[in-house]
């Protein structure tokens, strides 16, 4: 079965929640977008892997979204079971990391599930304009489809660098991609 695949195996045996938390690792290994006493925002942060995985880069705060729990607890962590698209972030300060590994309920329509993955991406990047710092890091996760250019064009408009990358641990039968992107230009 796919599904218990080694990835899922190794995140089970090193008490990691998801098997996604080696794509973050992997990511920030090649990119190094999180640093040491960062504060991060992780949107779509349940189960809480990639929270762990900041946790053990030693982040100095991590901020989580969801509308389904997260299931890290750690005083570093605060989290917000909340619709990202009914959140007040006006108190929350800025973070030197956005995070997004959000996802849609898949329905198996590949062209509706990436349309639906690009309206969660392009509102997290809405989110990461309002609260990343200048010269801050984005990383963000969006299913290929049509609608995959145009949030890459998009992004690219307001970071120094930014490009698409696979993660070695993401199934091959994946649609998902990220974007990862360094340097935050606040519009002027």
């Amino acid at each position: 079965m796919e599904r218990k695949d080694f990835y899922f195996r190794k995140a089970k045996e090193e008490g990691y929640l998801a098997r996604s938390v080696y794509k973050l690792l992997e990511i920030n290994k090649k990119y190094n977008l999180i640093r040491k006493e960062d504060r991060v925002l992780d949107i779509g942060c349940s189960p809480g892997s990639w929270v762990q995985a900041c946790l053990k880069l030693k982040v100095s705060e991590v901020i989580g979204i969801d509308i389904q729990e997260a299931k890290v607890e750690d005083n570093k962590f605060k989290f917000f079971k909340k619709d990202i698209n009914k959140i007040n972030l006006s108190n929350w300060g800025e973070f030197n990391v956005v995070l997004s590994d959000i996802a849609p309920s898949t329905s198996g329509n590949k062209d509706l599930d990436s349309s639906r993955s690009y309206e969660l991406s392009l509102k997290a990047f809405e989110i990461t304009k309002k609260v990343l710092k200048e010269n801050g890091n984005f990383l963000v996760k969006i299913f290929q489809g049509e609608e995959f250019p145009s949030l890459l064009t998009e992004i690219k408009k307001n970071f120094i660098f930014c490009k698409s990358f696979k993660p070695k641990s993401t199934r091959s039968s994946s649609k998902e991609i990220y974007i990862i992107a360094k340097g935050y230009r606040k519009a002027i």
